[in-house]
């Protein structure tokens, strides 16, 4: 792993703590900004967005992980370090890129770690192909599997979210199933091109050639338009 990650330790139990403090110090990608035994102290640091990941408690006093996490800023993410595996489901709503349950083993820091090194490449893989205009990207690069995949934009005609999988749909080439969410792929999406149609799905719109009833025809492939989005949808395609 030799992508380097600024990150802030914040949990008000010292052992624990100091147990992630000790785990960040003996991983070469990681470098430490701040170790806090509270979101309060941790604010101005958290704030200048110098960091790339944050490891946070969720069960604390005055102000607990998920209420400060909606403080965080994008460009900086979370693994969650806490005794509770119940606050799994709302630790993930707020976009955590992991969560590391208490007592928390190297292994598994390091797997959550190697996990982040992946985004940032990510990240930076999707910057790379932004023009220096700010228009939109050519590129897309997502997650798949072990690997990432860069893809042209023009390339992708529509992205499903089927069962506990996220599939990317392409022009003259075999579907690509994705380990990224339907919204974290959302996210990367030019809003110009791109508009999700239904709750399952997000279409590129110069692509869409056919539009039966409340469908889009891809093929012998059906996408179905929500009737809360048919209104915006066919606005935006010119009908």
């Amino acid at each position: 792993m030799n992508k380097q990650l600024k990150c802030i330790v914040i949990d008000d139990e010292p052992l624990a703590r100091e147990l992630i403090k000790t785990y960040v110090e003996k991983t070469p990608s990681l470098t430490l900004l701040g170790c806090f035994e509270s979101a309060a102290d941790a604010v101005k640091t958290v704030m200048e967005g110098s960091a790339d990941l944050i490891f946070l408690d969720i069960n604390m006093p005055m102000l607990n992980g998920i209420d400060f996490a909606a403080l965080i800023p994008p460009s900086t993410r979370i693994i969650f370090v806490t005794a509770y595996d119940s606050y799994a489901l709302q630790g993930f709503k707020v976009n955590a890129l992991d969560y590391l349950l208490k007592p928390v083993s190297y292994s598994d820091f390091i797997k959550s770690v190697s996990r982040a090194i992946e985004w940032k490449a990510m990240s930076e893989a999707y910057s790379s192909t932004v023009h220096n205009d700010g228009s939109a990207p050519r590129m897309i690069t997502l997650k798949v599997k072990n690997q990432l995949v860069q893809m042209r934009l023009d390339s992708i005609e529509y992205v499903e979210a089927r069962n506990d999988r996220v599939i990317v749909f392409r022009k003259d080439s075999e579907p690509l199933p994705s380990i990224m969410t339907l919204k974290e792929i959302e996210d990367l999406l030019p809003t110009d091109t791109f508009m999700r149609v239904h709750r399952s799905f997000i279409v590129n719109i110069p692509l869409v050639e056919i539009v039966e009833r409340n469908r889009i025809v891809f093929g012998k492939t059906y996408v179905p338009i929500s009737e809360n989005k048919r209104e915006e949808f066919l606005s935006r395609l010119g009908k």
